[in-house]
């Protein structure tokens, strides 16, 4: 398995363009899956300087219906006509806004995707025989801070609180990618029913919302939990959490950025 970001916040790379967003590639012996697309194009670009086709991806993963992991969907279906679409109906019907410094759409401009090429996920399911997504995830567990900002907007104008029905997490032989993990990373682990080696994605512990205790803790717990699980992170993992939970993680939190690629 080989995993490599196109897409992120932060890179390792110069001559890789960076923006809010999230994308990566996994290459499975049975597949090519592009999970989520980033807000623009920035991601297919940095896949041609990276000599990386993307024209043979088989499946593309929407992890929810924030434009920074989906705005660059409308570009893919440009160069690839033949991947299907994962992704959530409530992801695809939603409005969301985000009211974090003023308020502002961050809802996807959704391309049109064929019927055949279309996979609406409304319960966990299996995809093949390797692929599991997870939907309509448990929030059991303490959720991230950084969701009081981000909202829905209800028929008649008014707006309510996310509840991130809309989110969906991907698993495939032992690596759970996260998305954004806006419905809590302990959470989306708990409703995983495989075990789990590697969990890459953002975790959306944003820097001044979360406390240090309450970081630490957390640590603690996925330490604890999960002793051989690897964490990869970035996007929206904030430098000074990242700072916090590596120092009780120590070797199992890694950070990624453009042009990381990962081979296990």
């Amino acid at each position: 398995m080989k995993w490599t970001v196109l897409s992120d916040n932060r890179t390792c790379n110069d001559q890789l363009q960076t923006e809010h967003g999230l994308s990566i590639l996994l290459e499975t012996k049975k597949h090519r899956i592009l999970l989520d697309t980033g807000a623009s194009d920035v991601f297919i670009r940095n896949a041609e300087r990276l000599s990386l086709d993307l024209s043979t991806v088989d499946y593309v993963f929407i992890s929810h219906g924030h434009s920074d992991h989906a705005g660059g969907l409308k570009h893919f279906m440009e160069i690839n006509d033949k991947a299907k679409v994962i992704v959530s109906p409530d992801a695809l019907k939603g409005r969301f806004f985000s009211k974090r410094r003023y308020l502002h759409s961050i809802t996807t401009e959704w391309p049109e995707i064929p019927q055949e090429r279309l996979l609406k996920i409304e319960h966990s399911e299996s995809i093949g025989d390797d692929i599991f997504i997870i939907a309509h995830i448990p929030q059991i567990h303490p959720m991230p801070e950084g969701n009081q900002h981000l909202f829905v907007e209800k028929s008649d104008g008014s707006y309510i609180n996310d509840d991130f029905r809309h989110e969906l997490a991907l698993y495939t032989d032992g690596l759970l990618f996260t998305g954004c993990a806006h419905s809590g990373l302990e959470n989306i682990i708990a409703a995983c029913p495989f075990p789990v080696n590697t969990v890459v994605g953002g975790f959306h512990l944003l820097d001044n919302h979360e406390s240090e205790d309450k970081l630490s803790e957390l640590a603690y717990r996925l330490t604890d939990a999960y002793p051989q699980t690897h964490f990869y992170t970035s996007h929206c993992t904030g430098d000074t959490t990242f700072s916090t939970l590596k120092a009780v993680m120590g070797e199992q939190l890694h950070a990624f950025s453009c042009g990381t690629t990962n081979n296990k």
